[in-house]
C-alpha cells in the first residue's frame, strides 16, 4: 500500500456503517427505515394475536376462530377456571424473573410514552419482549385487559433498538419509537391513519412536516403486512350500516353528542379511579404479589359466571355484537349491568397485577355508553341518530376520555364506517370529552399512573432534556471558597476591588456559610472599620443541589433574586461543590429551547 492510498483505506466504510450514515444524513433513508420498522411491528402484532388467540382457543375450547367475548355462554368450570390458571402462570413468570435478579427491586418498565417523553426515546427491548409475554398470557386466559399496550409496547422497543443501533439523533430516535408504534395500532385496528396520529398525539406528542412520511410509512406497512399475515375481517365492519347511521348532519345533532361526550368524560374518569383503588386494595391484602393475579382471574371469571362472557379478555368479539343491528334490542338495564361488570373486571384485572391497558376496554365500554344514551336520553328521536350511531359516538368519547388522542379517536370512527357525517359528531363528542377530562382531571389512564409513581409526565412532548439540564452540569467546579472567621483586613488584601465579585465562605466545619460581594465588603470597610465578615454574608440558606434541573435552579434564582448561588452536595453536609450565574443558566437553557425547536420543525443546527 502506498502513502497516497493509505487515507483512502482509512476512510472507507463498511457496509454497516454505509447504512448508518445514509439514515442519519437523509430523510429518505429515516422514511426506509420507517417502514421497515412498521414491517416489522405488524409482524409482531400478527404474532402476539395468533398467539393469544390459540391460548383462548385451548382453555376455553372454542371453536377456531370464534371470539371468547362474543360467546353466549361457557362451562361454569372453564369461565373460573381460565383467568385463575392465566393468573397463576403470569404470577410464576413474575416470581421467576424476581428469582433471577437476586431480590433486586425491579426498575419501572419504560414504556413508549415514557420513553419518548424523559429518554429521548431509549427503551429496553428485553423490557418489552417480557411486557409483550405477559401481556399475551393475560389477554390469552381471559383477563379483561387489552393487548395494544403489548402491541406499542414491542414495536417501540423494536424501534428503539433499531435507532440506537444506528446511532440515531435524539429527535430522529423518539420519532423512530412513535413509528413503532404507529404501525402496532395500524395493524390491530386495520387503520393506517388511526395509527398515525395515535403516534402524533400519544407518543412524539406533536405533528411536523418533519414527522409525516416516517410515521404514514410505517403504519402502512404495518397494517398491509398484519393483514396478510392474519387475513381477519376489519375491526369492526359497520359499512354496510352507514346509510341507516346518520344520513346527514344538522346544527341540532351536535347537542346530543356534546351531551353524550361529557357523560363520557365523568365515566372515565370514574373508570380510572376506579383501577387505582381497585389496585390499593390488591396491595392491602395479605398475600404474595405472585399469587395477586390469580385471585383477581378468579373474580373475573366469578363475573363472568355471574353476568355473561362478554366481560372476559379485550372486548372484540362483544364489540363486534353490539354494532351489529340485532344489538339494538338491548335493554338500559341489561346494559347497565355489563357496563358495571366489564369495568370491574377490567379494574380488578388490572389492579391484581395482570399486563395490558384500557384501550379496547374503553371502546367496548363507550359502546355500551352510547346505546345506554340512545335508550334513556329525553328526547332523543327528535334528532336522527340511530342507537348504533349513538354507540360510535359514545366509543370514541370514553376512548378519548381514558386514553387520550381526539383525532385518534376520530379517524379510528371514520375509518371504521367511512361516514364523514358521522365522524364529525364524534368529533365533536371527543372534543368535549378530551377538554372536560383535561380541565377537571388532567391525566389520561397512562399519564395517570406516571403520576401515582410520582412521574410529573402530562403528555409524550420531550421534557427529559430538561432533567438532563442539571446544575450538576452547569455549574463552575472550580469555586475558591474562603473561612468566615478571616480577619477583615485580610479578606480585602486578598480579594481587592476587580477581583471577581462574589466569594463563597464556609463554617469552621467547612460547610457552606453564605456569599460575601466583595465591592460590598470595601465600602463597608470604609464606613465602618468595626465591621466583620460575618455582618457581611448573603444567602446562607439559598442554596442549590447538583441533581437540580435548570428549570428548578432558575425558579430558586427568581425566588431568592440572586444573581448567583452556591451548589452543595446536601442539605445537611452542605460541603460547596460549585457556583451557578443565572446567567449562565439562562443561557444554556435558551440553547437547549432552540435546539428542540429546530428539532421539532425538522431543521438541522
Amino acid at each position: 500500500m502506498t502513502l497516497a492510498s493509505a487515507p483512502a483505506a482509512r476512510t472507507k466504510l463498511t457496509v454497516p456503517e454505509r447504512l448508518r450514515a445514509l439514515v442519519r444524513a437523509s430523510e429518505a433513508g429515516l422514511v426506509a427505515l420507517a417502514a421497515i420498522i412498521g414491517c416489522i411491528g405488524g409482524a409482531a402484532v400478527a404474532a402476539m394475536s395468533a398467539t393469544t388467540q390459540l391460548l383462548r382457543e385451548l382453555l376455553y375450547q372454542l371453536p377456531h376462530g370464534s371470539r371468547l367475548s362474543a360467546m353466549a355462554e361457557l362451562p361454569p368450570a372453564a369461565a373460573l377456571a381460565g383467568p385463575t390458571v392465566g393468573g397463576l402462570l403470569l404470577g410464576l413468570l413474575t416470581y421467576i424473573v424476581a428469582r433471577r435478579r437476586g431480590g433486586q427491586p425491579r426498575r419501572p418498565l419504560v414504556d413508549p410514552i415514557e420513553a419518548n417523553a424523559l429518554h429521548g426515546g431509549r427503551m429496553s427491548l428485553r423490557d418489552s419482549v417480557y411486557v409483550a409475554v405477559q401481556n399475551v398470557i393475560s389477554n390469552g386466559c381471559g383477563a379483561s385487559v387489552g393487548l395494544e399496550a403489548g402491541y406499542t409496547q414491542i414495536a417501540g422497543g423494536l424501534a428503539s433498538r433499531t435507532g440506537i443501533a444506528f446511532g440515531l439523533r435524539r429527535s430522529d430516535l423518539r420519532t423512530l419509537v412513535g413509528c413503532g408504534s404507529a404501525a402496532a395500532i395500524a395493524a390491530a385496528f386495520g387503520s393506517p391513519l388511526t395509527g398515525a396520529f395515535y403516534a402524533y398525539e400519544l407518543i412524539i406528542g406533536t405533528y411536523t412536516i418533519a414527522t409525516l412520511a416516517p410515521v404514514v410509512a410505517a403504519a402502512f406497512c404495518g397494517s398491509l403486512v398484519a393483514q396478510a399475515l392474519v387475513p381477519q375481517a376489519a375491526f369492526v365492519d359497520v359499512r354496510a350500516l352507514v346509510g341507516a347511521l346518520h344520513p346527514g348532519v344538522t346544527a341540532a345533532d351536535t347537542l346530543p353528542c356534546l351531551g353524550l361526550g361529557l357523560i363520557c368524560a365523568g365515566l372515565g374518569i370514574t373508570i380510572m379511579r376506579g383501577v387505582t383503588l381497585v389496585e390499593q386494595g390488591f396491595r392491602w391484602i395479605a398475600l404474595p404479589t405472585a399469587l395477586r393475579p390469580a385471585l383477581g382471574g378468579l373474580c373475573t371469571g366469578a363475573l363472568a359466571l355471574a353476568t355473561t362472557p362478554q366481560v372476559l379478555s379485550g372486548g372484540h368479539g362483544a364489540l363486534h355484537v353490539h354494532l351489529s343491528e340485532t344489538a339494538a334490542a338491548y335493554g338500559a338495564a341489561s346494559l347497565a349491568v355489563l357496563f358495571t361488570a366489564k369495568a370491574a373486571a377490567s379494574a380488578i384485572s388490572i389492579g391484581s397485577g395482570f399486563r395490558g391497558g384500557l384501550f379496547f376496554a374503553s371502546l367496548f365500554l363507550g359502546a355500551l355508553a352510547g346505546k345506554m344514551f340512545y335508550v334513556l336520553a329525553p328526547g332523543i328521536d327528535a334528532f336522527d341518530m340511530t342507537a348504533t350511531a349513538c354507540a360510535i359516538v359514545g366509543m370514541a368519547a370514553l376512548a378519548v376520555a381514558i386514553v387520550g388522542g381526539p383525532l385518534t379517536m376520530t379517524f379510528l370512527a371514520l375509518e371504521m364506517t367511512g361516514s364523514f357525517p358521522l365522524a364529525g359528531l364524534v368529533l365533536v363528542a371527543v372534543i368535549a370529552s378530551s377538554l372536560t377530562v383535561r380541565k377537571v382531571f388532567g391525566y389520561s389512564f397512562a399519564t395517570w399512573r406516571f403520576h401515582l409513581r410520582g412521574e410529573s409526565i402530562r403528555s409524550a412532548h420531550d421534557i427529559g432534556w430538561i432533567r438532563n439540564l442539571t446544575v450538576g452540569r452547569l455549574m463552575r467546579k472550580e469555586v475558591q471558597t474562603v473561612p468566615l472567621d478571616t480577619p477583615l483586613e485580610a479578606f480585602l488584601r486578598e480579594h481587592p476591588l476587580g477581583s471577581p465579585s462574589r466569594v463563597v465562605m464556609t463554617d469552621a466545619r467547612e460547610r457552606y456559610a453564605g456569599i460575601i460581594q466583595v465591592p460590598e465588603a470595601h465600602a463597608r470597610a470604609r464606613e465602618d472599620s468595626t465591621c466583620r465578615l460575618a455582618e457581611l454574608v448573603r444567602h446562607v440558606d439559598d442554596v442549590l443541589l447538583a441533581d437540580m434541573n435548570a428549570k428548578q435552579a432558575m425558579a430558586t434564582f427568581d425566588r431568592v433574586e440572586s444573581e448567583a448561588l452556591a451548589v452543595v452536595d446536601g442539605t445537611v453536609s452542605r460541603k460547596v461543590v460549585g457556583l451557578l450565574t443565572e446567567s449562565h443558566t439562562l443561557r444554556r437553557y435558551a440553547e437547549e429551547l432552540d435546539r428542540q425547536r429546530q428539532a421539532v420543525v425538522g431543521e438541522t443546527s
